[in-house]
């Protein structure tokens, strides 16, 4: 008989009877070669006829059963033919499709293409939406039965529907693949998540309870899986986290004057990379406060760690706590880790000693006002506290007594600093008597510190600079002016002039300079710092035009120097004085080293540069700095000399008001401006006492030392302690300027890979990655772009590369990356600006833009002397060309990533230097020989799944060829659908159908 149809021949071996394999046989021979069966719509075709009358077909059933088991049939066919039934008034049909989806439901599996697979997922979506109306409408007719008294029936197909629905959902596999389904068809899931709703209010009046929690689990499987990527367990067996701790310490010691959204984004990321807990993150933030309080050298430094103790950090975890879950619960926390805090007495009784005062006590005042502690909480621990302290060894002694504490003057200098700014905000010309009053209460004592520490830590010190930048320019020009308005003007430049340097010296110039628009004018201040201030790192050329200015105004100055018994105040254009003073000094020497000029006539000419404005020395000694390095050893004595005549105050009672108070700061200027100058030529020039600090961290590396053997015993000291401290930040700092980022990174990785234990390989780790963070994009470009390629394409280093340092290295640059990659699009912070830029190399020119051309890093690979093959897979040799056909499966391009569909700027050295690692990664996966350098890979990806967030998009992995997902789960450990999920890019439709693809085969 010839066939015509499917239908025909389903009937045909009905009516004969024939048993499953002779059908079997039979169909082969009447539907040749061609067509599969699930174009041809077999499973669905055998349901329909076997499902027409009030109880299912056996036979047709067996048929379709022996198709399921010899595979003649798709899961996914069979899974859609099942959820287009929907008549579930007919028990017995019902059941028949439970006991069907009973034989494959929890090992679904499709080695097809990418759309099968993704097939696969919907069909498997309709499933549970079948299933969940089916079990709806079952407890449906167990709430009707029992009000009939005939409940059995009911209750039997009620548990086989949980039954099925709980196997489908406990395969984490079957899980990852309705994830994937979610995402590709969003009205679908909504539709789940109502009939959830609606079986939970019919679930709820049943009396069995073994039913309903069945029935919970089960609703507890379905909401977990949009979030099944976002669970990371925390880590409990921990209390110390130094890398939380340095980052802090980094920031207090360095960094007073940032922003503090950097800070937070950076904390968070190493609270998420090492998953501590919130009590245990809190605590170790404020341990490090109080550690750098203790540390502190005296004077400016511990005023800026008080500022940022008790001002700056109160305000990071007010935004800290936008990011969790509740403020109920963070306010737990805050008061958990002050919980813990109060156990660590030694610490808090040491800071209390330094500070003088109870700082725990100002530390909860400030916490419990900006919201984060509750007031019975700051009671119940100021009264631990108190406590705590009877047994304290309290400084009692009467010098101690007067003192008042760092913590309270810095907590009320912060509203002191707000009505500066508006006191500033005036109209100068109207009272500028008024103004200087408010200047001359300033520079008293250490007024200036406190109130600059405190704008500082609260982000005002910008608007301060720039206010005082205003005062300074209003000053330059006198009209007709009487002899006191002139003095008051003098007063006012030289005032602002110093506070600036001070400010500059202190927090760093960029504090002062306006953002650089077209079309602003350019005040003095900014153009004299600029040109002619010295600073660390900054060489100035003493005979550079803007210190050579109008050649009259140079004669006028030196002749008013040289003849007059002081300086002349009326009307004088104090600006062009300080931008001629350099010419006028550089006359002056001439004079003097050519004996027109004699010893006594340089003193009266140095008195009058100091005598009223101190602001003329410091522009001198400015210039002299520039000059002294330009000359032999010999011909420095009289430059040096007349450094120190300005140096020295005048003594005399004909000065200006202030003027004790203004030498103070001018002294503490000239001894940073000359630091570097006199250490070179091993000249001392004694300061007079300022009251001010000395400069702390100065000079911190030791004589005739290589840099080398300065920066394996730093570390090695800091990995024995297990946490970074102030003095070793710094010293690291100066190295990493000295020997360059390169030198820096590539030295710390050799020490790290040195390290043969687990728990010291750890430590290295957090501690190095704090140690990077003085300069982290550089670094994370050195390491990703040559450190790494470098050990992984060179077989003479592989066994360095085993566990544990291997595992330890693999974390760290993930850490790097993670870190560099989600900060480098917001702004370097100040101090990394400041870092001088080596071009380690240019990183377009190692990796080119032309996709066609083989990048250097590419040709390294495919030509390893060692053996040619080893990692010279055709797959990771060039950065071809995206090829984005219809489907991605055979035809898709090996080095494709999420990256290229997501358009993102290749240009960017960091997103090259991914791109290139990930396809290196691509490479050695996909290269025949395995070693320690494929077990590094492993580690890598593992630590890349570690540390991601749920809905990620745009993290690190999007440089990761798509081709690469389908190496990884060869490897036994990657093996898993979580680690598929997260490693691809699901917001792509591309990057959902190589996940399913490769969850599917798993």
């Amino acid at each position: 008989m010839k066939v015509v149809n499917l239908k025909q021949a389903i009937l045909q071996a009905w009516k004969e009877r024939w048993s499953d394999y002779q059908w079997a046989i039979n169909m082969k021979k009447f539907f040749p070669k061609g067509a599969t069966w699930d174009i041809l719509n077999l499973a669905e075709a055998l349901l329909e006829q076997a499902m027409i009358g009030p109880s299912p077909n056996p036979l047709i059933l067996s048929y379709l059963k022996y198709a399921i088991s010899s595979q003649m049939v798709s899961y996914s066919s069979v899974l859609t033919a099942i959820s287009k039934f929907d008549d579930f008034s007919r028990d017995l049909c019902v059941q028949a499709l439970l006991d069907i989806m009973d034989m494959f439901c929890d090992r679904l599996s499709c080695h097809g293409k990418a759309e099968e697979c993704i097939g696969l997922c919907r069909a498997l979506l309709s499933a549970l939406h079948w299933l969940l109306r089916c079990t709806a409408a079952s407890a449906e007719q167990l709430r009707v039965g029992l009000e009939a008294g005939t409940p059995a029936a009911a209750e039997k197909q009620l548990a086989m529907c949980l039954q099925r629905l709980e196997k489908t959902l406990s395969s984490t596999k079957n899980r990852a693949l309705l994830h994937i389904a979610k995402l590709e068809e969003a009205s679908s899931w909504t539709a789940i998540e109502h009939c959830l709703l609606k079986l939970g209010d019919i679930l709820a009046g049943l009396s069995s309870p073994q039913l309903r929690s069945q029935a919970e689990q089960c609703g507890t499987l379905i909401r977990s899986i949009p979030t099944m990527l976002s669970v990371h367990s925390e880590q409990l067996h921990k209390t110390g986290f130094p890398t939380v701790h340095a980052v802090v310490l980094l920031e207090g010691t360095m960094n007073l004057t940032g922003e503090t959204q950097p800070l937070v984004e950076q904390l968070m990321m190493v609270k998420r990379m090492q998953h501590i807990p919130t009590p245990l993150f809190v605590l170790e933030i404020w341990k490090a406060c109080f550690v750098g309080l203790i540390e502190s050298p005296e004077g400016t430094g511990e005023l800026k760690w008080t500022a940022f103790t008790f001002l700056k950090i109160p305000q990071v975890l007010v935004k800290l706590k936008k990011y969790s879950h509740g403020d109920k619960d963070f306010t737990e926390d805050v008061n958990s880790a002050f919980e813990f805090l109060l156990k660590l007495t030694p610490l808090l009784d040491k800071a209390d000693q330094r500070c003088n005062c109870d700082c725990t006590s100002f530390l909860l005042q400030e916490c419990s006002k900006q919201g984060l502690l509750s007031e019975a909480s700051m009671n119940n621990l100021m009264a631990k506290r108190k406590a705590d302290r009877e047994h304290a060894p309290q400084l009692k002694s009467d010098e101690n007594a007067n003192i008042q504490p760092n913590p309270g003057l810095i907590l009320r200098a912060e509203p002191t600093v707000t009505n500066i700014l508006k006191t500033m905000d005036a109209d100068h010309s109207k009272s500028p008597e008024g103004l200087l009053g408010v200047l001359g209460h300033m520079l008293s004592g250490k007024s200036l510190d406190l109130l600059l520490a405190a704008a500082a830590a609260t982000g005002k010190l910008k608007s301060f600079a720039r206010k005082f930048i205003n005062l300074n320019e209003f000053t330059t020009h006198g009209s007709e002016e009487s002899t006191k308005a002139a003095s008051v003007r003098a007063l006012l430049f030289d005032i602002s002039f110093l506070m600036l340097c001070h400010v500059a010296q202190t927090y760093g110039s960029e504090v002062i300079l306006s953002e650089s628009s077209t079309g602003t004018e350019v005040f003095f201040f900014e153009t004299w710092m600029q040109t002619c201030m010295p600073e660390e790192g900054k060489i100035l050329n003493p005979d550079h035009p803007c210190f050579r200015p109008d050649s009259t105004k140079v004669e006028s100055l030196v002749a008013l120097l040289n003849n007059s018994s002081e300086m002349k105040l009326v009307q004088m254009k104090w600006h062009e004085a300080c931008l001629s003073i350099s010419a006028a000094i550089l006359e002056i020497l001439n004079a003097w080293e050519n004996g027109v000029l004699a010893f006594e006539s340089i003193q009266k000419i140095t008195d009058n540069i100091k005598g009223k404005v101190c602001s003329l020395a410091v522009c001198a000694v400015a210039w002299l700095v520039a000059h002294v390095r330009m000359l032999g050893l010999d011909e420095r004595e009289k430059s040096l000399q007349m450094i120190r005549q300005l140096a020295g105050p005048l003594y005399s009672e004909n000065t200006l008001q202030f003027y004790n108070e203004r030498v103070v700061i001018m002294s503490s200027i000239l001894e940073h401006m000359c630091a570097d100058v006199l250490q070179q030529t091993a000249t001392q020039i004694k300061f007079p006492s300022t009251g001010m600090d000395t400069m702390p961290y100065w000079n911190l590396l030791p004589p005739k030392r290589p840099i080398k053997e300065v920066l394996t015993d730093i570390f090695a000291k800091v990995l024995e302690r297990g946490w970074v401290d102030s003095r070793s930040i710094h010293i690291f700092d100066t190295l990493l300027h000295m020997g360059g980022v390169y030198w820096f990174c590539n030295n710390l990785i050799k020490e790290l890979l040195k390290e043969t234990r687990k728990e010291h390989t750890l430590r290295a780790v957090e501690l190095l990655y704090s140690i990077f963070c003085l300069d982290m994009q550089q670094v994370t470009l050195v390491l990703l772009g040559h450190i790494l390629p470098g050990l992984l394409t060179d077989s003479s280093k592989w066994h360095s590369l085993m566990d544990p340092p291997g595992t330890a290295l693999a974390k760290l640059a993930v850490w790097c990356a993670l870190s560099s990659y989600s900060s480098h699009k917001g702004q370097a912070s100040s101090r990394q600006k400041k870092r001088h830029r080596e071009d380690i190399e240019d990183y377009i020119s190692l990796f080119p833009l032309d996709d066609m051309q083989p990048s250097k890093l590419m040709r390294l690979l495919s030509s390893n002397e060692e053996d040619a093959n080893i990692l010279s897979s055709p797959r990771g040799r060039f950065l071809s060309a995206p090829s984005l056909g219809p489907t991605a499966d055979r035809s898709m391009s090996s080095s494709l990533s999420a990256s290229q569909l997501h358009t993102v700027n290749m240009r960017d050295p960091l997103n090259r230097v991914l791109a290139n690692l990930f396809l290196l990664i691509s490479s050695i996966l996909g290269s025949r020989t395995a070693g320690p350098h494929t077990q590094f890979v492993q580690w890598f990806m593992e630590e890349c799944v570690d540390c991601l967030e749920q809905g990620s998009r745009g993290s690190i992995l999007q440089f990761m060829p798509f081709t690469t997902v389908s190496e990884l789960v060869k490897v036994s450990a990657m093996s898993s659908p979580k680690v598929v999920l997260a490693i691809t890019d699901l917001s792509l439709p591309l990057g959902r159908q190589v996940a399913a693809k490769a969850i599917a085969a798993l």
